[in-house]
């Protein structure tokens, strides 16, 4: 077990202007220009130093700072006394333990991230198969807020198809999160993030659709989430400032597995805006991944995990502040999210490709339940399918031809009287490399 953990500083107050310093030193930190920053320090052996010799740190530090600027690390050794010795650090220091259950969860997910990506190489339905992805991705973050939209209906939007009897703020939402996740797909291997950066996703992801506060800034009032109290308004700009510092330098370090679920905690925990923070904190972590190189083809739906079970996505968060930012059992979570995820890409990649004369088919979400339910059913009419989808007669049509053009379903008895069943040799095992359509049919988590 190997154990990752910041120590718990004391904190200075924030200096006064025209002293530049406070002698408090267990309250708050430094000041630069507009933005408040903390100031970490360690005495030898861990001990609580005296209040002139935190001062006395806090004081070279200030300096240092404005005259080095805020894009370095600062590593400051001085002695005051014989036994004393503070090393003055700035930046955020997650806190957390690598667990067996975690080490081997991570592992899996390598192993079938690789397969994955070997699989996937060459595949013609890349493509499908990243609209898919996104669209699952658009739908899962904006109803853990709320937005009522359906997959089907986000699909549609993402199609340019008119949805009728649709609040006007449901389609923006949607709308938004979509742009928001092309910008983060365009700005993939960026290599530092930003400020500006945050505010740009911000302001696309929440534009129109902010209950309170600005799009593109941090907040300049306090909110609630739940029981939880986020840090002031006046502390936002310097946290956020140590968030970028840790992502951009101290990140890949890590595991993006881990940096991913770190920058997606700490995020929400900051909550640096006004409204529209899970959307944002979701599509940030989505941005590890990618700029990590992790999801190379941006297929891995990992939203989804969050919102089929909306109440544990929150009691993790909840659970974390509990457990006084020890973040492990978040890692934890979030690790069975993304293998989950990947066990379902993986499916998807082995058993939903349908192939006809060399043409890959990617089977839309109401495919898959149609090939289930004539698994189930043995046979369904017309009007069976279109009640049991919730489609139309043209709808039921459109989704049916790809499948027996494909060689999956055909059409039996008369034309009046007609119905639809699974073609013999979908169930049939020829070899184990042709098995997967008999796979596909009994994966019931898809």
């Amino acid at each position: 077990m190997v154990r990752t953990r910041g120590l718990e500083p004391p904190r200075l107050a924030a200096p006064d202007p025209k002293s530049g310093v406070s002698a408090n030193s267990t309250t708050r930190a430094c000041n630069h220009g507009a933005t408040w920053h903390r100031l970490i320090l360690w005495p030898k052996q861990n001990e609580r130093q005296a209040d002139s010799g935190a001062e006395t740190a806090a004081r070279l530090a200030a300096g240092f700072w404005a005259g080095n600027g805020l894009d370095q690390k600062l590593d400051l050794h001085l002695t005051y006394g014989r036994e004393n010795l503070i090393k003055a650090y700035m930046g955020y220091l997650p806190q957390y333990t690598i667990t067996p259950a975690l080490l081997n969860r991570v592992e899996q997910i390598a192993a079938r991230r690789e397969q994955i990506l070997a699989a996937a190489v060459q595949v013609q339905w890349i493509p499908a198969l990243q609209k898919d992805t996104r669209t699952r991705n658009t739908h899962s973050s904006t109803a853990i807020e709320g937005n009522p939209l359906t997959l089907e209906q986000v699909r549609a939007i993402e199609e340019g198809r008119e949805i009728p009897a649709v609040a006007v703020r449901a389609k923006r939402e949607v709308a938004n999160y979509f742009a928001g996740l092309r910008f983060v797909e365009k700005n993939a291997t960026k290599a530092g993030i930003n400020h500006e950066d945050i505010f740009t996703l911000h302001k696309i992801i929440a534009g129109e659709v902010m209950d309170q506060g600005a799009a593109g800034r941090y907040r300049t009032i306090a909110v609630k989430v739940g029981r939880y109290l986020p840090p002031p308004p006046q502390d936002v700009s310097g946290l956020m400032f140590e968030l970028l510092t840790w992502w951009n330098q101290d990140s890949v370090k890590l595991s993006p597995v881990l940096s991913s679920a770190i920058l997606h905690y700490r995020f929400e925990a900051i909550h640096p805006f006004a409204d529209g923070n899970g959307r944002c904190g979701r599509a940030i972590a989505l941005w590890e991944l990618y700029r990590r190189g992790f999801d190379t083809h941006h297929i891995f739906p990992v939203d989804e995990f969050y919102w089929e079970n909306r109440p544990r996505y929150y009691d993790s968060l909840d659970a974390t502040r509990r457990e006084g930012e020890d973040l492990t059992s978040w890692l934890e979570y979030s690790a069975e999210g993304l293998h989950q995820t990947l066990e379902r890409v993986w499916a998807r990649v082995q058993n939903l490709s349908a192939q006809a004369g060399g043409a890959k088919l990617v089977l839309r979400p109401k495919q898959e339940q149609l090939l289930r339910l004539l698994r189930d059913q043995k046979s369904l009419s017309p009007r069976e399918i279109w009640d049991s989808l919730g489609v139309s007669k043209q709808g039921a049509l459109d989704l049916v031809r790809p499948l027996i053009k494909a060689g999956l379903v055909k059409r039996v008895g008369t034309k009046k009287m007609g119905r639809y069943i699974l073609k013999p040799q979908t169930l049939a095992s020829r070899t184990k490399k042709h098995d997967w359509v008999k796979k596909r049919l009994t994966l019931h988590h898809l």
